[in-house]
């Protein structure tokens, strides 16, 4: 109860000057987790149940279920269809080789860890996160091409990532080898039953909110509550047939529109959204706990990793996917940044905890610590410049050029 009046306290507070902090670098993100690290110097004690992943990972898994599910209820589906292929290529051959980068500098930094633990490593840190990254995906300053392609990836890689996490967690802690784990059967659990509960879900819902609209049989307030029902069903559904809720989540956002239409989406999910940030707010604050409580044992190789993953790990990637897509250098370098660790990655790696045997535990824990923290706090600072600094580049280029392509 000492935690949860602290993060209502903090909310509250926020709440009265969040007009005036939304002028400066500052985010809400940076805000809750430097208030969640702090937090225990002002408590007379710490409870022992705070951060703890039984308890933290339910509140992390809903917050990035309904951001998911906002986010993509929210992306412009006639736009999406003429983004060509960069949203594949950010999420085949980017993520792939981002994965397979962050294996080998894991290597080369922990000497200590296994390849499969490397990659238990890489996989948690290849999601992105586009709520960090809010003001990037939301500022008209950016092409509205471009903000989408970083949004849709941010929606998919977390999903896709958990195969990869399952198949290397299996493969680190088996003793019968390979032969025992097949990696096409994940991927068709998590991602291809995800796909189908999302789009059972998001079209029958999106259709019966539309039918019971037109016949005035909803009030607006349980239109918002309503809605809510949707990605929790998605959370439910996927349970039930051991897919990936992050897939299913973003994928019935999106289905949402086609049941319904845009509009039906668009006028309805303020409450859930609204209920998504105080539980996404939450999980930074958790986190700050959980960075405070772990602070002693981080070292200066584990934030060394954290650079080489925000840097190098994610930007030679997606330079590599864009080849050929006629992508200027500032568009490149600008997507290769803004593509930050957050919840997705909190998620991953509570995910891991609580499979996670071995000596080596610590060291992917920390890294991963140190890597979302470095991240909350370079991407959430250099958005509001990076965005400005970003549309005085397009605006030099052609008005034909691929970064302002608009929908026919």
């Amino acid at each position: 109860m000492t935690v949860l009046a602290v993060f209502i306290v903090l909310l509250f507070l926020y709440s009265l000057v969040s007009a005036q902090v939304e002028k400066t670098c500052l985010t809400a993100p940076i805000v809750f987790t430097v208030s969640g690290m702090v937090a225990p110097w002002v408590m007379a004690e710490l409870p022992s149940g705070a951060g703890k992943a039984d308890v933290f990972l339910p509140v992390a898994e809903l917050g990035l279920v309904l951001l998911l599910f906002t986010d993509a209820s929210r992306i412009d589906l006639k736009l999406l269809s003429s983004m060509g292929s960069l949203p594949a290529r950010l999420l085949s051959v980017g993520m792939l080789l981002t994965i397979a980068l962050g294996m080998g500098a894991a290597l080369m930094v922990f000497g200590d860890l296994s390849i499969w633990e490397a990659g238990i490593l890489a996989a948690i840190l290849a999601p992105t996160d586009a709520g960090l990254g809010h003001v990037i995906v939301s500022s008209p300053k950016v092409p509205k091409r471009i903000r989408e392609a970083l949004n849709v990836e941010a929606g998919l890689n977390d999903g896709l990532s958990v195969p990869f996490l399952l198949f290397f967690i299996v493969l680190a802690t088996s003793h019968e080898g390979a032969e025992e784990v097949r990696l096409l059967h994940f991927f068709i659990e998590q991602f291809g039953y995800g796909v189908g509960v999302g789009v059972a879900i998001g079209l029958a819902g999106g259709w019966l909110f539309a039918r019971a609209k037109a016949r005035g049989w909803v009030s607006k307030s349980y239109r918002q509550i309503g809605f809510v029902a949707l990605p929790v069903l998605c959370v439910l559904g996927s349970e039930a047939v051991g897919a990936s809720m992050f897939i299913a989540a973003f994928v019935a956002g999106l289905a949402v529109q086609l049941g319904g239409g845009k509009d039906v989406a668009e006028h309805s999910l303020e409450f859930t959204e609204d209920w998504g940030q105080v539980i996404n707010l939450s999980v930074f604050f958790l986190f700050g706990l959980l960075t405070a409580g772990q602070w002693h044992e981080l070292r200066p190789v584990h934030f060394a990793y954290a650079v080489l993953s925000l840097t190098v790990i994610r930007m030679l990637p997606v330079a590599i996917a864009l080849v050929g897509t006629g992508m200027s250098r500032a568009t490149v370098l600008f997507m290769g940044w803004f593509g930050p660790r957050g919840l997705a990655s909190i998620v991953l790696g509570l995910v891991y905890l609580e499979h996670a045997t071995g000596s080596h535990e610590p060291t992917v824990r920390l890294a991963v610590i140190a890597t979302v923290l470095l991240s909350i706090l370079a991407h959430g600072l250099s958005a509001r410049p990076g965005a400005a600094w970003y549309s005085s580049r397009v605006a030099r280029l052609e008005p034909g050029a691929g970064e302002n392509a608009t929908v026919s």
